[in-house]
């Protein structure tokens, strides 16, 4: 769907990459290595971004450093497609919405760093009926070409762990 509209993969890749996760930030050289890509077309395409406004960069001692820029008057909707384009819209509506006794729900794994993939990771806080979430899991499986694994933390386990922003995205907070 987004192929059709944005001709570019490495495009793709970026939006993916910054706008999933805002907070996260890279740079040149490591988004050439992960993407396994030239650094050219990433420059092109980072450079492209930054003059429409949609990234900011600075200066981590020798290298320039990109992430997504919140304040871009259409970070919400492009974040908004993304979602879409990956399923997690789906699983929020599906899911999440409908389980009742959450408190944070968090995507890990390589959606939440930015990367597509056919496998979306949560990890669900608070205190779910396992048995309805098995049956919605399965449910959203069938809307999105993807499968879903989760994993489910008390709010007490969850007080003993630390989510890392950089690895762990909150994606809905109740």
């Amino acid at each position: 769907m987004l192929e059709a509209l944005i001709s570019s993969k490495t495009r793709i890749k970026l939006l993916l990459r910054f706008f999933l996760n805002p907070d996260s930030s890279a740079y040149l050289r490591g988004l050439a290595d992960e993407f396994n890509e030239s650094t050219n077309s990433i420059r092109i395409e980072l450079n492209r971004f930054e003059e429409a406004g949609m990234l900011n960069s600075g200066s981590v001692g020798n290298k320039k450093v990109f992430r997504a820029n919140k304040a871009y008057p259409l970070f919400h909707e492009v974040r908004s497609i993304l979602l879409k384009y990956t399923g997690l819209q789906d699983v929020i509506d599906e899911v999440v919405e409908k389980l009742g006794d959450l408190s944070d729900v968090y995507l890990t794994g390589d959606l939440a760093l930015g990367k597509d993939s056919d496998i979306v990771s949560l990890i669900i806080v608070g205190n779910p009926d396992l048995h309805y979430l098995v049956q919605l899991i399965q449910k959203a499986e069938e809307l999105i070409p993807k499968k879903i694994q989760y994993l489910v933390y008390t709010r007490e386990e969850a007080s003993l762990v630390e989510f890392s922003p950089n690895e762990n995205l909150l994606i809905w907070h109740g």
